[in-house]
C-alpha cells in the first residue's frame, strides 16, 4: 500500500513538477513576447487611444500643432545624397522649397538646381530700382504673428542686416520697436477723413449673409461667386470697404476663398479696420525676404540657372506611379532637356498673378508697345495639366483678365512740396523710418478705388533719405478717374500721380506742376493678380502632390492646401514645406493653419467687433429663441461660463441686474 501511494505521490509530484516548468515555460514566453512587443513598438496588450494620430497622410504630411516638434531636427532622409532635386522658378514658394531640401532634407545644395526663365530671383515679391523708369514695387507683403510657416523657414535664415540674427529675429524686433496701426484708413472729398472710426456698420441682415458664409460647407461654394451670397447689406457697409481694398477681392470673386479668409483670419477681425493686426518688413519684400534667401542658399552651394525657361515637365504612368520623366527647356532661345529618373525631384511653380505685368513709366501707359515681362508659366501649368486631370485646370484663373486684374504704381516724390499733403492724412512724417500710413488709405469716393500707402522710409536700402516711395492701387481699372476722367489702365505715370493728388487734396491749380516736377511714377499693369481669386470648384487647382506623383509636387498659390489662403507669404512657403517633406520623406510635422476658428474666444470677440461693440444678447432672437435666453443666462450665472462670456463682451455687467 506505501510503495502504491509512493508511486502516486512521485507521479503527482512529477505531474506538479512537470505542470510548474510548463508554466514557467509559458510565463517566460508571455514575458518575452511582452518584451518583443514593446521592443517591436507594438501595443497588442496595451491601450494607446492615440495610436495613428502621427501617422502621415496618402501624400507622406503630417500636420502638428504646438511647439513639440517646432524645434525638431530631422533626421537625414534615407538615400538623399543620391537625389537631385529640379526647382522651377525662383520666387518665394521655389527659394523656400530650396531652403527646407537644404535645412530639413539635408540635401547638397549641388543636388538643387534652380530653373529660372528671368535674371532675377522673386517672382512677385520684387522690388527694384530701375535706372530708366525709377523705383518700381509691384506689390507689398503684408504678415501676421501665425505665418506659422514662413517663421518656421525665416528663424533659419540669417539677417544681411543684424549680425548673429535671423530674418525672424530682425523682423520680431522691428514690430515690437515700431507697431503698425493707422490713423486714417480711408478719405472722402479729397483728403478729408472718411470717420469710418474702426466701425463695419454691418446691419442684421449683413451679418446674417457673412454668418450664413462662415457656416456654409466647402463643396456648396464651389464655382460660386461672393455676389451670390452676399447683397448691398454687405456691398454697401464700411466692412466690405475694408475687406475689397485689403485684400483686393471684387464682387464676382469667389465665394469660397472669401469664406477661407474670413476663418482663416477671424483671430484679426479686431484689427481689420486699423490694421493693427498686420506686421511689415523693413525694406521692400525683395531685399528683405529675397536676398537673405538667396544669399543663404548660394552659401549652401545651390546651383540657380538663371536665362532657362521651363516649357513643359512629361510622366510616365508606371504600376500606378506617375513618374515625371523629363524637363523641356529653352535655354538662350535654344531647345534643351533634362532627363529624369525617379531619384530627381521635381517642384513647379504654376501659375503666377504677376505673369504678363506691363510696366508703363512717367510719359507712358502700360499698354500697348510697353514692355511685357512674361516667362511662359501659364503655358507651362497648361502643357503639364495636359497629361492628366489630376495636375488641376489652369483655364478656370487664366482666361478672363477683365475679371483678374488690377494696375499699381510707385510714385517717388522728388521735394518737400507733396509731402505736407500726405502727413495730414496719415498724421505722421513721411520720412521718419518708422510707420507711416501703418497700411492703405482708401480713397473711399475714387472711381477706380484708388489706395495708396507709405511704409517705413526707405523701402530700399540704398534710396535717397529725402525721397519718398509712395505705393498706389486701383481696383477698378476700367472706370474713369476723378480728376483725370479716363481709365487708370489708359493712364501715363504723370497722370496717376495728378488723380493721386486730386484725392489726397492737392489744390486742382497746382496738380500739373506737382506731378511734372515734383514725383516721378512708374505703373504696373498686372492682368492675372488676381487670377487666385476666381470661382472655382475641386480639382481645379491640382494637389500639392497630386494623386500618385512619386517624384513631382506644385508649388505656390495655384497648389491646392487645406483651410490656408490664397495671396498671402505664408501659402507659398507652406506648399513648399508639404511638398519637400512629401516627397522626400522628411520626419518632421508641418505645423497646421493656425487654429483660431476653431478657438471659442475668437468666435465670440469676432461677433462683438462685427456688430461695433454690442453684444449679440442685445439682439432680439427669432421666435422660442428669445424665450430661451433668459433661462439660459441664468444657467450660466456663477459658473465659468458667465466669466468667458463676460471675459468677451458677450455678457456684461447690466445683464446681470
Amino acid at each position: 500500500m506505501s510503495k502504491q501511494i509512493n508511486k502516486f505521490t512521485a507521479v503527482a509530484l512529477g505531474a506538479a513538477g512537470a505542470g510548474a516548468a510548463l508554466a514557467l515555460t509559458n510565463k517566460h514566453r508571455q514575458e518575452n513576447a511582452k518584451r518583443e512587443n514593446l521592443r517591436s513598438g507594438g501595443t497588442a496588450e496595451y491601450r494607446n487611444t492615440e495610436r495613428g494620430k502621427s501617422e502621415k497622410n496618402s501624400k507622406g504630411i503630417r500636420y502638428t500643432a504646438g511647439n513639440y516638434e517646432a524645434f525638431v531636427r530631422p533626421e537625414k532622409p534615407e538615400g538623399v545624397e543620391e537625389k537631385h532635386a529640379y526647382i522651377v522658378g525662383s520666387g518665394l514658394a521655389a527659394l523656400a522649397a530650396a531652403c527646407f531640401l537644404v535645412r530639413d532634407g539635408q540635401m547638397p545644395g549641388s543636388h538643387i538646381h534652380i530653373l529660372e526663365a528671368m535674371d532675377i530671383a522673386g517672382g512677385a515679391c520684387d522690388g527694384i530700382l530701375d535706372p530708366a523708369r525709377g523705383y518700381i514695387m509691384r506689390g507689398g507683403r503684408e504678415m501676421e504673428d501665425h505665418f506659422e510657416c514662413l517663421w518656421d523657414l525665416f528663424r533659419s535664415i540669417p539677417s544681411l542686416e543684424e549680425p548673429g540674427a535671423s530674418v525672424l529675429d530682425e523682423f520680431y524686433r522691428l514690430n515690437r520697436r515700431d507697431p503698425n496701426y493707422s490713423l486714417c484708413r480711408a478719405t472722402v472729398d479729397r483728403g478729408k477723413d472718411a470717420h469710418t472710426d474702426g466701425k463695419f456698420g454691418l446691419s442684421r441682415k449683413a451679418r446674417r449673409e457673412i454668418v450664413r458664409l462662415f457656416l456654409t460647407p466647402d463643396e456648396d461654394l464651389y464655382d460660386k461667386r461672393i455676389e451670390d451670397v452676399f447683397d448691398d447689406a454687405v456691398f454697401c457697409s464700411n466692412f466690405w470697404l475694408y475687406w475689397r481694398t485689403m485684400f483686393a477681392f471684387e464682387n464676382w470673386h469667389s465665394a469660397l476663398e472669401m469664406k477661407l479668409y474670413f476663418q482663416r483670419f477671424i483671430h484679426h477681425i479686431a484689427g481689420l479696420p486699423d490694421f493693427s493686426a498686420l506686421k511689415f518688413t523693413r525694406y521692400n519684400q525683395y531685399e528683405s525676404l529675397i536676398l537673405p534667401m538667396q544669399a543663404y542658399l548660394e552659401k549652401a552651394g545651390v546651383d540657380f540657372r538663371f536665362g532657362t525657361e521651363v516649357t513643359n515637365v512629361l510622366f510616365e504612368h508606371r504600376d500606378g506611379k506617375k513618374v515625371a520623366t523629363a524637363i523641356e527647356c529653352s535655354v538662350g532661345g535654344s531647345e534643351s532637356g533634362i532627363a529624369l529618373t525617379e531619384n530627381d525631384l521635381v517642384f513647379v511653380t504654376n501659375g503666377s498673378c504677376t505673369e504678363g505685368t506691363i510696366y508703363g513709366d512717367q510719359d507712358h501707359a502700360p499698354n500697348g508697345d510697353a514692355e511685357v515681362r512674361t516667362s511662359g508659366c501659364w503655358n507651362l501649368w497648361k502643357n503639364i495639366a495636359r497629361q492628366d486631370p489630376a495636375f488641376g485646370r489652369p483655364e478656370k484663373f487664366c482666361s478672363d483678365i477683365h475679371k483678374t486684374n488690377w494696375e499699381s504704381a510707385t510714385i517717388t516724390t522728388l521735394d518737400e512740396k507733396i509731402l505736407p499733403y500726405m502727413e495730414k492724412i496719415c498724421r505722421r512724417d513721411p520720412r521718419s523710418g518708422r510707420v507711416v500710413t501703418g497700411g492703405i488709405v482708401s480713397c473711399k469716393d475714387s472711381g477706380w478705388l484708388m489706395s495708396w500707402t507709405v511704409n517705413r522710409q526707405g523701402q530700399f536700402k540704398e534710396q535717397d533719405p529725402d525721397r519718398v516711395c509712395v505705393w498706389v492701387y486701383g481696383l477698378f481699372t476700367d472706370r474713369p478717374g476723378d480728376y483725370v476722367k479716363k481709365a487708370m489702365k489708359e493712364c501715363t505715370g504723370r497722370e496717376i500721380t495728378m488723380e493721386w493728388l486730386y484725392h489726397i487734396g492737392v489744390p486742382e491749380d497746382q496738380i500739373p506742376e506737382l506731378a511734372e516736377h515734383s514725383a516721378l511714377c512708374v505703373p504696373t499693369m498686372m492682368p492675372y493678380i488676381t487670377a487666385f481669386f476666381m470661382p472655382r470648384t475641386r480639382g481645379d487647382r491640382p494637389d500639392v502632390i497630386p494623386d500618385g506623383c512619386v517624384n513631382f509636387a506644385f508649388l505656390g498659390q495655384f497648389a491646392e492646401t487645406p483651410r490656408d489662403t490664397v495671396f498671402t507669404t505664408e501659402y507659398s512657403v507652406r506648399t513648399a514645406m508639404e511638398a519637400v517633406y512629401g516627397l522626400l520623406g522628411v520626419d518632421r510635422g508641418v505645423p497646421e493653419v493656425w487654429g483660431s476658428v476653431y478657438d471659442v474666444r475668437a468666435l465670440l470677440d469676432s461677433t462683438v467687433c462685427l456688430m461695433d461693440g454690442a453684444s449679440p444678447l442685445d439682439a432680439s432672437l427669432p421666435g422660442p429663441l428669445e424665450l430661451l435666453k433668459e433661462p439660459l443666462l441664468k444657467l450660466v450665472r456663477g459658473s465659468v461660463l458667465e466669466k468667458l462670456l463676460k471675459e468677451h463682451g458677450i455678457l456684461r455687467e447690466e445683464a446681470r441686474a
